[in-house]
């Protein structure tokens, strides 16, 4: 990416290089945007994600953060319950420029310390999961809130790296973010009580994985397209009582507690949303 380009967009600084800061590195570096800083816990971690990058960018450990290099934007993106005390840190910078943390769950308030200090701050959180730091992010959705400089910024970055935003008011971050686990870290667990399910049938947990996946990729296509009333389908959508009752049966009688109150709170929501067959939801109710 010639320097010309570069010098047209923030420099970015990411105080945190697990899975999400590494792999927005290696994005926002490749969208013209050059990487001034990389800071981790350990220095050698914070070597590690460089190496994936052209140039030379600052590496630090997160002990040196008041060695930081003067940037435009400044990427947090370190677990929740440290947020508080990296913003705490760089309050005492002798440099403004704007902070984005990259948590779900909390707000633009949690940088106050450099709110205070005259940095414009907010938060950018990739709708998407990041299991590994080469994870994709183009097409991802993104919750972006702040103030209005930190907010302008943020939309920027999102649509620099082929993603699109949305915004939604600070108090409910929380709740926004509990939504995404339960779309998708839930869903990871639900995945694994269903692989226990069927390794107590015989099957290896690589066979059980390799027979679930193409079943739960079909209901995410489904999903893409209709609504949950229509894309729900099997025991419940179909109100088989006997099925239901030789599920709990076997449920019970293969000592899988995590499996059967799952299922039993899980079958109530899908009848919920089938809106019928309220026989099977006393059923259940009364296991």
């Amino acid at each position: 990416m010639p320097d010309a380009k570069r010098k047209q967009k923030p420099r970015v600084s990411i105080i945190g290089t697990g899975r999400l800061g590494t792999a927005l590195s290696v994005a926002l570096l490749h969208s013209g945007y050059a990487i001034q800083s990389l800071v981790a816990r350990r220095a050698q971690t914070a070597r590690q994600a460089a190496s994936l990058l052209d140039g030379k960018p600052q590496v630090l450990a997160a002990k040196q953060l008041s060695s930081l290099r003067p940037a435009d934007l400044f990427l947090i993106t370190v677990p929740d319950d440290q947020i508080a005390s990296v913003a705490a840190e760089l309050s005492g910078l002798e440099f403004d420029a704007t902070a984005l943390h990259t948590s779900g769950a909390l707000s633009a308030d949690v940088l106050e310390p450099l709110r205070n200090r005259g940095w414009h701050t907010g938060s950018v959180h990739p709708l998407i999961s990041v299991s590994d730091t080469s994870t994709k992010l183009a097409g991802a959705f993104w919750s972006v809130e702040g103030d209005r400089v930190a907010l302008r910024m943020g939309k920027q970055i999102v649509r620099d790296l082929q993603g699109q935003s949305f915004s939604i008011s600070s108090e409910d971050k929380p709740l926004y973010h509990a939504a995404a686990v339960m779309a998708s870290g839930n869903v990871v667990a639900l995945f694994d009580v269903a692989l226990e399910m069927l390794m107590k049938c015989g099957l290896s947990r690589k066979q059980a994985r390799d027979i679930l996946t193409p079943l739960i990729a079909s209901t995410v296509r489904s999903l893409e397209t209709k609504d949950p009333a229509h894309a729900l389908t099997g025991t419940f959508s179909r109100g088989d009582v006997e099925t239901v009752k030789r599920h709990l049966a076997a449920l019970q009688q293969s000592d899988l507690a995590d499996a059967l109150d799952l299922y039993r709170l899980l079958g109530r929501r899908s009848l919920k949303v089938t809106g019928k067959h309220p026989q099977i939801t006393q059923i259940l109710k009364s296991v």
